[in-house]
């Protein structure tokens, strides 16, 4: 089939790219099933169509803000001790070291995360009892209201143009640096932990978050991946290797009808297609580099 709709149309439509069934390609179907799953690995890790940004919403529960929160390494179980000598020491010195456990976990198929929406008051901002401009600005906050809007003493809007407006901006983009600044984070994708350098006292279960991120695509509920021009080429080009590889041992057997096998220009042939084809992926299809990729 032309159009690959899972994993075994997509594998017959790469051996046929190889001569399938006129030649036979030596490569066993466990190793196509794994040539078959390196290439959706790195297609979803590299490549554009691979991935998805997405908002993921996640509510803390008790065991995450006592973890956050009240976890103190140095009465817990787990420390480790580690002896060393160093140059110029009397004897063996002691090191202690301690990681924090202020992390969530994530889904394996998040492979990235660009920022974290947290409350206010756990990155400095939300005092009780005290405005600040983080409540002025919140979700629904009218520019207006009762003269407590981000746009309150700038004039009106209607009257005083783009100018006003603008500056208006300019101040609401600085109380937001000051008042909600980013929420430190911390994360890599073989982990599946992201870790929030927040206030966690602050916090309590049942709030939200928003995590902005990237999620791997399933082909399996996605199927047109199979059909991606690029996953069919590369996985064309990664048997042609294997299929080399394979052969290379009986490199100048000779066959009935003097037929000499050549297992290493299949090989090198393979290698070289899969060199043009990561280095047109980084050209073209990657994503440009993210501030917090695992």
């Amino acid at each position: 089939m032309a159009k690959p709709t899972n994993r075994q149309e997509l594998v017959e439509y790469a051996l046929r790219h190889l001569g399938a069934p006129v030649l036979e390609i030596n490569v066993a179907d466990e190793q196509l099933d794994d040539i078959l799953d390196d290439t959706i690995q790195f297609f979803q890790e590299r490549h554009y169509d691979g991935v998805i940004r997405t908002y993921l919403k996640y509510a803390f529960d008790e065991d995450d803000i006592k973890r956050g929160a009240d976890f103190n390494p140095f009465f817990e179980a787990g420390i480790e001790d580690v002896a060393g000598t160093y140059p110029g020491a009397s004897g063996p010195t002691v090191d202690r070291f301690i990681e924090n456990s202020n992390y969530i976990n994530l889904p394996p198929h998040i492979i990235g995360v660009e920022k974290v929406m947290t409350p206010p008051r756990a990155t400095g901002g939300a005092q009780a009892g005290i405005l600040y401009p983080g409540q002025i600005l919140g979700p629904g906050a009218s520019p207006y209201g009762a003269g407590m809007g981000y746009l309150g003493g700038m004039g009106n809007f209607g009257g005083g143009g783009m100018t006003d407006f603008y500056l208006a901006m300019q101040m609401r983009a600085s109380y937001e640096f000051m008042f909600k600044p980013t929420a430190p984070i911390r994360f890599n994708k073989r982990q599946d932990r992201l870790y929030l350098d927040i206030n966690w006292n602050k916090l309590s279960a049942g709030e939200v978050i928003v995590i902005d991120c990237y999620r791997a695509l399933d082909p399996e509920h996605f199927v047109e991946i199979y059909n991606d021009s690029w996953v069919k080429r590369y996985l064309v080009s990664a048997i042609k290797r294997q299929w080399g590889q394979n052969l290379i041992k009986f490199t100048g057997t000779k066959l009935p009808g003097g037929v000499e096998m050549n297992g290493r220009q299949l090989y090198d042939d393979g290698v070289k297609e899969l060199a043009d084809i990561k280095s047109e992926m980084s050209s073209t299809y990657e994503l440009p580099p993210l501030d917090y990729v695992g």
